[in-house]
């Protein structure tokens, strides 16, 4: 078995305002650096292969920590991006419903088949993510690998691993917190979610790539 241990980033400068950071490159928070110091204390004795990440600074950051800790570098694959979220991108709940009340509203309902406006569609999030996974895996046989990424992402991708509709992915995991672990197991019968949102010591909320509430 391939064991992989996904982690969403620490909090970013737009978690207070709770809005959508799908490819812009925000800060971390003095919050989100101490859960990659945290995550680290966790990697010194978790026996890692292998830390990957997706290519924002956000998770490089909080990566970072966490390979050095174990003795290893960052490797980076484009595939574990976030979603693009299209006019969504830097917005609120509020500005959306204001900017694009009925594709909002339809997005909501399902957000796989009403994608926002412009954003990337959730069947090709998933596909990339999960050949991702499948590619730290097969590098990662008999072993265990940290994966730094985001929390649509893995949403979305838990979903298609574990044979859930992809338009459930908001109400099936609710909340990804930040930092927190989500270990699977993958083999060649199949996957196992071994571990949801396990916190390392503390509690934190949120769940769009915003953090904060869901939205």
């Amino acid at each position: 078995m391939s064991r992989l241990v996904l982690v969403r980033h620490g909090e970013t400068v737009w978690h207070e305002e709770n809005r959508y950071a799908g490819r812009t490159d925000v800060a971390l928070t003095d919050k989100g650096l101490a859960q990659a110091a945290r995550l680290a204390r966790w990697a010194a004795g978790a026996q890692l292969n292998a830390v990957w990440a997706s290519p924002l600074s956000r998770a490089q950051l909080t990566a970072r920590p966490a390979a050095e800790a174990a003795g290893l570098e960052v490797q980076t694959d484009a595939r574990l991006i976030e979603v693009d979220f299209g006019r969504g991108e830097g917005l609120t709940d509020g500005e959306m419903k204001a900017a694009f009340p009925e594709e909002r509203a339809a997005f909501l309902r399902d957000p796989a088949a009403n994608p926002l406006p412009g954003s990337e569609g959730a069947a090709a999030v998933a596909e990339r993510g999960v050949a991702a996974l499948y590619a730290i895996a097969e590098m990662t046989v008999s072993g265990r690998a940290l994966v730094v990424a985001h929390n649509t992402l893995f949403r979305l991708v838990l979903c298609k691993l574990l044979g859930i509709p992809l338009g459930r992915y908001r109400t099936t995991f609710p909340q990804l917190a930040n930092g927190t672990l989500t270990e699977i197991g993958i083999t060649a019968a199949g996957v196992s979610l071994l571990s949801f949102n396990a916190p390392l010591g503390y509690q934190e909320t949120g769940n769009e790539e915003t953090g904060g509430k869901e939205i």
